[in-house]
């Protein structure tokens, strides 16, 4: 009952998690990645992993994006999918304005963003958005962001890897919450 040939030769059934938000916005000063229609389970799991390991509070996905309980995406967590708290949710613009009532600030990683990612400040509560894989965050989901910001490249590429861009924003916020 395994998708690798060479599996850990363990088996077992286990209640999949039931977080709440207020899980995830409990915190003195809240650090969320929001998660819209990402769609590769190794993205996925990488976010986690690195969320776990830069202080993020929790995580909210839009409820199209690849399933956490997909067994690549179990592999890639290395274990934060036990320890980091997370939702999906079937209304991700509801879910971003009640967050923005209490406080958080919302940073879109978007194309057109302005502002470089090292210049705003991350020091209060804030969340950060990242889009598809392919398309980027859906305008709809974009446009509740509070700043758009960028990560300047050089080169001829358009954007940068869903996992590598949330890690650089998760730990541009690490750094200034250390500091």
């Amino acid at each position: 009952a395994s998708d690798t040939k060479t599996p850990q030769g363990i088996l077992c059934v286990v209640e999949q998690m039931n977080h709440e938000i207020n899980e995830l916005t409990s915190a003195k000063c809240p650090l969320i990645m929001v998660l819209d229609h990402l769609q590769d389970p190794g993205n996925l799991g990488t976010i986690f992993r690195t969320a776990e390991a830069a202080g993020v509070t929790g995580i909210i996905m839009s409820r199209d994006c690849v399933d956490i309980y997909n067994p690549k995406t179990i592999r890639s967590t290395m274990g934060a999918l036990y320890r980091m708290p997370f939702l999906y949710t079937e209304d991700l613009k509801k879910d971003i304005s009640e967050l923005q009532k209490e406080g958080i600030h919302f940073y879109a990683a978007h194309l057109k963003g302005k502002a470089s990612y090292d210049e705003a400040d991350y020091q209060k509560p804030s969340a950060f958005l990242i889009g598809n894989e392919g398309n980027g965050l859906t305008t709809e989901i974009a446009d509740l962001a509070d700043v758009y910001i960028r990560i300047p490249m050089e080169g001829k590429l358009e954007s940068l890897n869903a996992a590598m861009a949330a890690g650089i924003l998760m730990y541009e916020a690490n750094r200034q919450r250390r500091t």
